[in-house]
């Protein structure tokens, strides 16, 4: 079975707690269904997410995804085949905004647009270097 993960961005619809806390309840519920790990990065102004595993599975839950009214400008920044998971222990780590390294400022300022697959995978990379299972 071909692994592979997808990295995308949107901006968030409606974001409070409540919101957060039902993307993040849903995900794990379907992902641990559908055999996908990753991580969710957030903030008021935007989501960084990536989703790991079966190739149709991040497929098939990125279009679940694309569908979900609480994401506005999904835009896809990384997606490819992959030899092992960096969140195989997580059916959805959230880190808030801990790990990011871009500003408000420079997000407006077209960040996301100049980050390439790379820069974007090792956002990712960093925060798996740093999650701990409890």
């Amino acid at each position: 079975m071909s692994l592979s993960h997808l990295i995308y961005a949107s901006q968030p619809f409606g974001y409070d707690e409540s919101v957060l806390a039902g993307i993040l309840l849903d995900a794990r519920r379907c992902n641990k269904r559908d055999g996908i790990t990753g991580a969710l990065i957030c903030r008021a102004d935007i989501y960084l997410q990536m989703l790991e595993g079966p190739e149709q599975q991040v497929a098939a839950t990125f279009e679940r995804i694309r569908g979900d009214d609480r994401h506005l400008d999904i835009r896809v920044l990384a997606s490819e085949a992959v030899d092992e998971r960096m969140f195989g222990a997580w059916d959805m780590l959230h880190d808030p905004a801990k790990s990011w390294l871009w500003t408000r400022e420079e997000i407006i300022d077209g960040a996301l647009d100049r980050a390439t697959p790379d820069d974007v995978t090792a956002v990712f990379a960093g925060l798996a270097a740093k999650a701990t299972v409890d």
